[in-house]
């Protein structure tokens, strides 16, 4: 175990508490838990770079509607440069490398496909670094905006809710910029049994 690790605790899910400090990695229960949350993380990251995928070349750059001063390629940037910043805020006292963030007026989106699956690995090592910890991820110094509670729960849904809102927004974008996503696409971002399986292969 590396120096100043916490040892791993089981997770009580009925409580949400830690239980006295055992073998959890090995048993069935934490086991099922680190398998649920970090599959879910890694699903929920898939259906945000499927979006960025899909999302045709004449809306990229365009202005969003009634914000003139930003743009489908900032919005999109801006999700993977949120992770960088929770990263480096909860991760990096840890030991977690941080991800480079994108410079969100001009990535393209190839580059920004690549820099989601970075910063998706590196959120999945910080909820499995919570997972080990007993269920919660330590506070660091650097978290003084104390509006998320640290257990791996509530990070997952924090993240999860966070780019379901951004992606609700491109969408809507698309549509008022009069490109709408064909029905497959928007479809697709709820077809998360394929997803799931399409992330697997995304290795996060």
């Amino acid at each position: 175990m590396a120096a100043g690790r916490k040892p791993v605790v089981d997770f009580d899910m009925r409580r949400g508490a830690s239980t006295k400090p055992s073998e959890a990695a090995a048993t069935p229960l934490a086991s099922a838990l680190r398998g649920a949350i970090l599959n879910a993380w890694s699903t929920s990251n898939r259906v945000t770079i499927y979006l960025v995928e899909q999302l045709p070349d004449s809306i990229w750059a365009a202005a969003l509607p009634g914000s003139p001063r930003r743009t489908v390629q900032m919005l999109a940037g801006h999700i993977h440069n949120a992770r960088c910043m929770w990263i480096k805020t909860l991760g990096r006292p840890h030991g977690i490398a941080v991800p480079s963030p994108v410079d969100r007026r001009h990535v393209s989106r190839s580059r920004l496909v690549r820099a989601l699956k970075e910063s998706g690995r590196g959120i999945g090592r910080l909820l499995a670094f919570g997972i080990e910890s007993g269920g919660q991820i330590p506070p660091t110094r650097a978290y003084v905006w104390r509006n998320l509670p640290l257990d791996v729960g509530h990070v997952l849904g924090y993240f999860v809710a966070h780019e379901g809102h951004h992606r609700g927004q491109i969408v809507l974008a698309a549509r008022q910029l009069g490109h709408r996503l064909p029905a497959a696409v928007t479809a697709g971002l709820w077809q998360w049994t394929k997803r799931s399986a399409e992330s697997r292969d995304e290795d996060v």
